[in-house]
């Protein structure tokens, strides 16, 4: 045989070693005796696709971290069958881990490489698929796994923000009066006991609707049902978004002025409420006509605020309002709990002929 067919032959055999190698090595490198690299699998290769890696120096294209003070090809073939941890020189440096086996002769050294677990930067980072790994390669496994726990996490995500929003609605129907949307006394006290503790100055206004009761006698719930919803919508409208209005009781209403204390400013309000109220308020066939008495309270005229004191003081400010003649606003004095006011009794307004009024009256077609 010649040299020249001997040399044939070397070739064709290292050609079908790469296309093996192509096979179950994807990420492998062949190089030379001089240690720069002749051959080069097909997914390594995707990891450089703007930039040839066949003719550079396998030490000048990683950076070898494992074993350490390498700094040739032959002190690199020393390294053989012992675990190699390199990276890229140039971004993305990706790390890899791999090993070195010796071909005979001298002709160089096949050096297989994976990315372990830099598995998902490189998916980041390239653009791979499992088409790119050999079928034995237990990253393709790994990938699987990594996708399957990607969709439970992301089920259990959305499981939990199910929840919380059940959660959030359940504790918001807690603190909601079903019926007008307001607040309802739970929620009232928790926002009262946070500003006592807080020490924040405050106003509390207690409002209770005068006549009501007589639109309820004489039209039934749905009428009162409707009355209640129309007062709702106007304490809303007169009050600001940082106050709390809620509804405490069957036509009881409590507003907690936030930061709020100035008395000019919540006799207006409470003017405001009042006005709104006495209009007549439409029901079916009929007119609604209702008027409301307001007693309040400031937490700053309390050396130490107590909630339950408040409410109180707030409860003698309002059966003043009932005396004077209902419709109107009262601030509380230490005067009122001296005096021990109570409840005002049940009296119907009188007409101008001295004889009670109709407080539901029959709409004009």
């Amino acid at each position: 045989m010649s040299a020249l067919e001997g040399h044939v032959q070397e070739e064709d055999r290292l050609e079908e070693l790469a296309q093996l190698l192509d096979t179950f090595c994807p990420m492998h490198l062949r190089l030379n005796a001089t240690g720069h690299i002749c051959h080069v699998g097909p997914t390594m290769q995707k990891l450089r696709p703007d930039s040839p890696i066949i003719g550079q120096r396998f030490m000048e294209l990683f950076e070898l971290r494992r074993p350490r003070a390498v700094g040739s090809m032959e002190e690199l073939l020393k390294s053989a069958g012992l675990k190699l941890q390199v990276r890229f020189r140039e971004p993305p440096q990706t790390a890899l881990s791999g090993v070195l086996a010796p071909l005979p002769d001298g002709e160089g050294a096949i050096v297989n490489l994976s990315f372990g677990i830099s598995l998902m930067d490189a998916m980041r980072d390239y653009t791979l698929t499992s088409t790119d790994f050999a079928a034995t390669d237990l990253a393709v496994e790994m990938l699987y796994l990594v996708e399957a726990k990607s969709a439970a996490m992301e089920a259990s995500r959305k499981l939990n923000l199910r929840l919380q929003g059940a959660m959030i609605a359940a504790e918001e129907q807690a603190y909601t009066d079903t019926l007008t949307g307001l607040k309802n006394r739970r929620a009232m006290d928790h926002v009262l006991d946070r500003a006592i503790l807080t020490q924040t100055n405050f106003a509390l206004m207690h409002i209770d609707l005068d006549f009501f009761k007589a639109v309820n006698d004489t039209l039934g719930h749905a009428a009162g049902d409707h009355v209640l919803q129309k007062v709702a919508r106007i304490m809303v409208d007169a009050t600001r978004a940082e106050d709390t209005v809620a509804r405490v009781g069957g036509d009881e209403f409590v507003i907690i002025f936030d930061g709020l204390t100035d008395r000019g400013q919540l006799v207006k309000v409470a003017e405001r409420i009042i006005s709104e109220l006495e209009k007549p308020m439409p029901f079916g066939d009929h007119v609604c006509n209702i008027s409301a008495s307001c007693g309040t309270v400031l937490s700053e005229n309390y050396e130490t605020a107590d909630a339950a004191e408040m409410l109180a003081d707030a409860d003698l400010a309002l059966y003043a309002s009932k005396h004077a003649g209902r419709a109107r606003h009262s601030f509380f004095t230490k005067k009122m709990r001296e005096a021990g006011i109570g409840p005002a009794p049940a009296v119907e307004p009188q007409a101008a002929n001295g004889a009670p009024a109709e407080r539901v009256e029959r709409r004009s077609r």
